[in-house]
């Protein structure tokens, strides 16, 4: 990786992500580029100067003589701001997605990220007598924040909002349809676990890159993962101030790997306590593997991390 030399002409450096040449090296006839997307992640807008003494030519000239990098292929690490188009001129605000962690179990645990219980054993120690499981408390509640990874019945869900969040207009007011998203990308190490939606029910996986990272694409028309919010008017239920477009809600699997085996565990993660069913100082000892599930929006390219841990109890 390095740097274009752009004081001169203007360069165009396009290239194929490491998906896109898997693709066509299949040579069957099939590969067609429909998409492309622009970014401007090098570029920082605060360096424009309308106080140049040379004039308005130079207003601009440090942005436009900014280091660019070379294109490269790696798909999951290049075009993390992407640019969009709009034709209605008039806008004043744009789209954004947010965790909704107003809604009971659903918000991140006291850790910081949402964790996932990889087996039933670390869930709630498979609904047997000890108190070893982190995903119910002394009271039998299922605990904040704390996904069931294999079971997939109880636990927390993943909640995402989008919308415009801005209390200058009213959230009865539809919104613009151009700014509504209908359809997300999710990706998550395929290593550690899969998407489902929910209820648990799979969400059909659209492929996985060099890299393991797992791709699935969900839209309002074929996924029950999304759904329109534009009609929630009370301000209790979404983090939104304004106008709502849609909302995401899934849950993630375990991978079979995690599920069966302490080898990634210890290979790429660590150990940590947690507090067991019994609460209060007891603790449970467990591997852990953190993680980033990423969510993008297809319509605006707004994208959002989502910060995940995959626990394991740590037998004696």
């Amino acid at each position: 990786m390095g740097f274009l030399d752009n004081s001169g002409d203007i360069i165009l450096d396009v290239v194929l992500t490491d998906h896109g040449r898997k693709e066509l090296s299949k040579g069957d006839g099939s590969f067609k580029i429909t998409k492309f997307a622009l970014g401007d992640e090098e570029i920082d807008y605060s360096l424009y100067d309308s106080t140049h003494s040379s004039g308005s030519s130079y207003y601009d000239l440090s942005i436009l003589q900014t280091p660019i990098l070379e294109a490269f292929t790696d798909n999951a690490a290049s075009m993390k701001t992407k640019l969009v188009t709009y034709e209605n001129l008039e806008l004043l605000f744009l789209p954004i997605l947010e965790l909704n962690e107003l809604t009971g179990i659903n918000r991140r645990h006291t850790d910081g990220a949402f964790i996932v219980a990889v087996d039933r054993y670390t869930e709630d120690d498979d609904e047997s007598s000890t108190t070893n499981g982190i995903g119910l408390d002394p009271s039998g509640q299922e605990v904040p924040g704390i996904i069931f990874g294999e079971s997939l019945d109880r636990g927390a869900m993943i909640v995402i909002d989008q919308g415009l969040d801005t209390t200058q207009i009213s959230t009865k007011q539809n919104i613009d349809p151009d700014l509504r998203e209908t359809e997300y990308t999710i990706q998550i190490d395929n290593r550690f676990g899969s998407i489902v939606d929910g209820r648990g029910d799979e969400i059909e996986l659209s492929y996985i890159d060099d890299d393991d990272i797992a791709y699935y694409v969900v839209s309002e028309e074929e996924a029950t993962a999304v759904r329109s919010i534009s009609n929630l008017t009370k301000a209790n239920e979404s983090p939104i101030a304004g106008p709502r477009g849609s909302r995401l809600e899934f849950k993630i699997k375990s991978s079979l790997d995690l599920n069966t085996s302490n080898y990634l565990f210890t290979t790429l993660g660590g150990e940590t306590t947690m507090t067991s069913r019994t609460g209060g100082s007891d603790q449970t000892t467990v591997y852990y593997i953190d993680s980033i599930i990423r969510i993008t929006g297809m319509n605006t390219g707004y994208s959002l991390d989502i910060p995940v841990r995959f626990v394991k109890f740590k037998s004696a």
